[in-house]
């Protein structure tokens, strides 16, 4: 494991919760570091959730096949976020949608397993984890809800101010699946943003 992802990994939960040195050895001996590839699926659509992923470096989409055959983006997440479909991972039930890089990434793993060791080895770990996903998944919610009601290229500018780190990062058919408009009308509305 590599001492400075788990660094940054610690300094996010240490905006929550103070860590011992004997609790961050801990938890580097029960996550794995993975290097994904723009494209690559860590969670197909269909499948069971049996990981939870914190990103230090890159991109994640959640994003499903809609009825019309389309892909539908319906979250991103960056750097210093957890990611999973948690519904999945704490049910045992398929995943309505997939969990994908939208560019190049570097993500720490938390296999299931290892989780519920860290509960046990941490009396609060599990409380903490859950606190800070709750929390990322309310941000996430407004976010998206930001955009309801607005026009496309009122949906365009939002998106840019509220992920700005984002969008210079991801390809523009993520960019537009997520904002619910065609590739088309998002290179006409960046042209007439210049």
């Amino acid at each position: 494991m590599s001492k400075i992802s788990c660094e940054r990994l610690f300094y996010e939960l240490e905006l929550f919760q103070k860590l011992s040195v004997e609790e961050r050895k801990v938890i580097c001996q029960n996550v794995e570091y993975r290097k994904i590839k723009e494209g690559e699926i860590v969670l197909e659509e269909g499948q069971v959730a049996k990981e939870l992923y914190f990103i230090c470096k890159g991109v994640l989409k959640l994003a499903n096949v809609n009825d019309k055959g389309n892909e539908a983006v319906h979250y991103f997440l960056e750097e210093g976020q957890f990611c999973s479909n948690l519904k999945s991972f704490n049910e045992n039930i398929v995943s309505n949608y997939r969990i994908q890089a939208s560019c190049e990434a570097e993500i720490i793993v938390f296999k299931k397993d290892q989780l519920f060791f860290l509960y046990d080895a941490i009396y609060y770990f599990k409380e903490l984890l859950g606190r800070i996903c709750q929390r990322a998944l309310f941000d996430n919610i407004q976010m998206r809800n930001s955009y309801l009601g607005d026009d496309a290229t009122a949906r365009y500018r939002k998106f840019f101010a509220q992920q700005s780190t984002v969008a210079v990062r991801i390809p523009l058919s993520d960019i537009a699946s997520y904002l619910g408009i065609t590739q088309q009308s998002l290179s006409r509305i960046r042209k007439n943003r210049s």
